[in-house]
Order: structure tokens, then sequence, then C-alpha cells
């Protein structure tokens, strides 16, 4: 079955980042993130097998979503500045390796994610009726996007474990279906994205409420039907609270994006360039992997 594998870049660096301790370029340039986000790519392309490959990067600037809700991701601490320096450096292993990424301002990579995964199925219906796709992420509001052909592939504990994120997973993990995490996270809200939800409801009212009633929309429909009187007082005070955090917990697959899924096609990334990108930051290990075909395990990151 071919498969479609889009890498979560920032989250991707993020969790490599904390998981491996500090390194150093022979030019004194940190690389801990890089090193581990190109041994977990290395990995990808060998187990997965990939016909294509894409990586998607958030941008430095504000977000739709900034803009709509004035306090989203207040709270997030700002990126230290040892792995934003490192953004740059990923980006040149990539191009050596000829894999594409993917960006767009005003919209975060999820969006993108989202905008690939949809515009794919598209693309490639008539082409390839079992294509399959793996979005490798640290995200979990990327369940959302989670159906028979879209799976999440999710480092679990640093980068040491992983899960494959599929329906099943989902409903068993959250007790309700992919296509309800958008209204599950507009009920109870997302403390790290820093949007309100409806004040008083937690996980497990929010899944009682989603069990019963379906969706966002039903539920508010039904208030009637809601016995407890202090409930149905919470969602009707909480009713524009929850539909702007329904609005900014959905991943948006439609943004403007030149979309050409033939230039994500895997190509001959066992390269001189990214031999000579993989020297230059001192990744001996990786070196040494290429010669060999691949076959080295590296014992530091048991990812897979």
């Amino acid at each position: 079955m071919p498969k479609l594998v889009i890498i979560d870049g920032h989250a991707i660096l993020h969790r490599a980042y904390h998981a491996i301790p500090l390194l150093s370029a022979p030019n004194g340039f940190l690389v801990n993130a890089v090193y581990g986000f190109c041994r977990i790519l290395l990995k990808i392309v060998t187990d997965f097998k990939p016909r294509y490959l894409l990586v998607a990067f958030d941008t430095p600037k504000p977000t739709f979503r900034h803009k709509k809700f004035i306090g989203y991701q207040i709270r997030r601490p700002k990126m230290d500045e040892e792995l934003a320096g490192q953004i740059k450096i990923v980006k040149e292993a990539l191009r050596a390796m000829k894999i594409e990424f993917l960006a767009k301002e005003g919209y975060e990579a999820d969006d993108v994610i989202g905008t690939v995964v949809q515009s794919s199925i598209r693309q490639l219906a008539d082409k390839i009726q079992s294509l399959k796709i793996i979005i490798v992420t640290g995200d979990r509001d990327l369940m959302q996007l989670v159906d028979k052909k879209t799976n999440l592939f999710m480092p679990i504990k640093g980068l040491s474990n992983s899960q494959i994120i599929d329906e099943k997973y989902v409903k068993r993990y959250l007790e309700i279906k992919p296509d309800q995490v958008v209204d599950y996270k507009a009920l109870m809200g997302d403390n790290s994205d820093n949007y309100p939800g409806v004040e008083g409801i937690g996980p497990k009212t929010a899944v009682k409420l989603l069990q019963k009633f379906g969706s966002l929309d039903n539920i508010y429909c039904s208030l009637d039907k809601i016995e407890s009187a202090s409930l149905r007082a919470k969602l009707k005070e909480g009713k524009k609270a929850a539909y702007l955090s329904q609005d900014l917990a959905k991943i948006r697959c439609n943004i403007p994006l030149k979309i050409k899924i033939k230039d994500w096609r895997l190509k001959d990334w066992r390269n001189e360039a990214t031999m000579a990108v993989f020297k230059k930051l001192g990744f001996r290990s990786l070196v040494k992997e290429l010669e060999k075909g691949g076959e080295r395990r590296d014992k530091q990151i048991g990812l897979f």
C-alpha cells in the first residue's frame, strides 16, 4: 500500500530538543534537535518506506487564531533560542535530502497538514485507491484528522516509545470518535492554547454530552433534555465561549496552498549532499548509517 508521510516539523523538533542532551556541531552551533529530527526521519524512511514525504512547519508570525482571540497561546512559553536557531539547520538538511517542506503565514502547521491530507486524497483518488496517510506528530490536536485512511504516529514518552493512533485508539483513549474531538475541545477548552471552553465542564462531562447528543450543535438544540439545571445553566452561559473554542480548535483543511503531490515523491536522499551536511554537523553515527545503507540502529533513540 503506497504511503504519504507528513511530519509535523516543529512538534518533532521540539520533542527531539528536550529528549537529546545538548550537542554541538564542529562550528559550535547547537544541533541536538537537528540530530534527533534527522534520526527520526531516517528511521521513518527505513521503516515506513513512504512513496511521498513532506514536512510541515509553523511560521513565526501570528495566525488567524491569534487575531480571532487575543489570548490565544498567550501563556505558552517562548521557544528557546537554542531550539529556534536549529530550525534553519534542519531545513538545510531537508534540502540536501531532497525532501519538501511547507509552511503558510497566518496558519499553523496543523492547518498545512489538514489541507495536505484532504488535497492528497482528492488528487490521488483516481490513481491510488489505497493510499495510506501517516502523520508523525506529538500534538494530540491532530486526532481530529484520524479516519480510515489517516493515522497518527506519535512518540508517547520522549523519543523512546511510540504509538499508532487510529480510529479505535481515539475511541478507546478519549471515549469519543475522531470527528468529535473538535467539539470535545470546544466544551472543555485547552489550557495549552489558552482558549476557554465552557466554564465548569471537564473531560468526563464533555464525553457524556457528546456520547448522548453527538455534537456541539445537537447539545445546544437539546438543552431542554439535559436534566441537570446547573449543567444547563453552564452551557447557556458558556455558549459564546464554546463556539469560539470550536472555531479555534478546528484544523483548517482548505487553506490556500499550492499542492503538487508529485513534488513530494521520495527521491534519492542517500546522496553526497546529505553526506556532506551530516559531516558538517558532526553526525558521525548518521554518516556511518548512510555508508552502510541505513542498516545500523542507533541505541540512543529507539523510536520504533
